[in-house]
């Protein structure tokens, strides 16, 4: 799911009608449990991306450093790298990389979905005392 598409989601679930409390009161524990399932796959996801990240990171440090077979850059369908590279010299080959540079991208947004995900169900937790709150006002403003 796009991070658009969570917030939209999120916007239209967060917002209380102030004449249905009861009903949004009751709504929270649905709430929460969609929410901490969506918190739960992402996380999931993001344990994924790293370790793809840490293998695709091992081998293209193989083949920058020319220990790759030559059998496995044709599994991978990649051409073989000619130049020699200094060990020092091969953090910017790698930080430079189009295959790394995906992965992390995807890994960034993951994170931030998890992030958000996490403010979230805070929310969540928080609109029981907040529709309580709104309704201790009505009572209030209401003589009761």
């Amino acid at each position: 799911m796009k991070l658009e598409e969570l917030r939209a989601m999120v916007k239209k679930d967060l917002t209380v009608d102030p004449t249905e409390l009861d009903i949004a009161s009751l709504l929270v524990p649905q709430l929460h449990s969609k929410y901490l399932n969506l918190l739960m796959d992402e996380k999931l996801i993001l344990r994924k991306l790293k370790l793809e990240l840490s293998a695709l990171k091992r081998e293209k440090w193989e083949y920058y450093s020319g220990r790759i077979s030559e059998e496995r850059l044709r599994e991978l369908g990649w051409e073989p790298f000619h130049l020699k590279i200094l060990r020092q010299d091969l953090d910017k080959y790698l930080d430079s990389d189009a295959d790394l540079a995906a992965i992390l991208t995807k890994l960034a947004f993951s994170e931030e979905k998890v992030e958000f995900l996490t403010g979230v169900i805070k929310a969540v937790g928080n609109l029981h005392w907040n529709i309580r709150s709104a309704i201790d006002w009505k009572k209030f403003t209401h003589g009761a």
